[in-house]
């Protein structure tokens, strides 16, 4: 597997999946439930992590867990993605595979989840800190999750995706992080990405028109040094150059004529 298979990086390679689509009410009722099936995984897992444990015990957690809601996990097998959730820690951004790598105090894990109900599609990620973290990690979590809510805020039909990425990239740059530009956010339905492609930065009156009834997932990654990228050998686990600390926030959510409808929340 090369590079360039990498989900949700900008190469081009999610034009043409399927289209950008404005959802029936039957599908945006099955992605309520694939969201609520999201949500509830990414709760026990942030109820879970704690120093000792191997990121293969989250993958376990949350493999059982979307069985039990009757759902399917989304990324098991995707483009030979071999888990139910990615597991990306410390300057580890995204994509990272579980295995033996023991959590220790003061760590941050990504965990991203994804779900199918129906053949639709809920996609959500958060950081966690494992134990006692530095204020420094703190400062990177609350200000990563803000910018996804300052993206979130301006989400509305009629609205470009410009301004949407604007305001994650200023609410993120102006407290002096990088915003990791090689991935974005995409839009999602019934496959687990489909188009537009969402940067998380950009030129406010720009891009592509939001419409109203289409289903998006947004997903800040922000960096304490640079934003740039480099993949490990695994062709999965996507890190910082400089190997510095990394967040990553994500919700799928529902255009609307008024604020977004939000669906990988409890």
């Amino acid at each position: 597997m090369n590079n360039e298979k990498i989900p949700t990086k900008v190469t081009g390679l999610i034009g043409g999946l399927s289209g950008v689509s404005v959802k029936s009410p039957h599908e945006l009722n099955a992605m309520r439930e694939a969201g609520k099936v999201v949500a509830s995984v990414i709760r026990l897992l942030t109820n879970s992590v704690q120093p000792g444990l191997k990121t293969r015990n989250l993958d376990e957690i949350a493999s059982k867990e979307i069985k039990r809601l009757g759902a399917k996990p989304a990324f098991l097998g995707y483009r030979g993605f071999p888990a139910t959730i990615c597991t990306s820690v410390n300057e580890e951004i995204v994509h990272g595979i579980p295995g033996e790598r023991v959590l220790q105090e003061g760590d941050l894990v990504k965990v991203d989840v994804g779900a199918i109900v129906d053949g639709l599609y809920g996609d959500a990620a958060v950081t966690l800190g494992v134990g006692k973290i530095s204020s420094e990690a703190e400062a990177l979590i609350t200000a990563t999750r803000e910018s996804l809510n300052a993206g979130i805020m301006v989400v509305s039909a009629g609205v470009k995706l410009g301004d949407v990425g604007s305001a994650i990239q200023d609410y993120a740059e102006v407290r002096g992080y990088g915003v990791v530009r090689e991935y974005v956010g995409h839009g999602i339905g019934r496959a687990l990405h489909e188009d537009p492609q969402i940067p998380n930065y950009g030129e406010k009156g720009k891009g592509f028109t939001l419409k109203k009834g289409m289903a998006i997932a947004i997903e800040p990654m922000l960096n304490i040094g640079t934003w740039r990228t480099k993949v490990l050998e695994d062709q999965w686990t996507v890190i910082s150059e400089d190997r510095s600390l990394s967040a990553h926030f994500e919700h799928s959510m529902i255009v609307t004529d008024g604020e977004a409808e939000i669906l990988t929340i409890l």
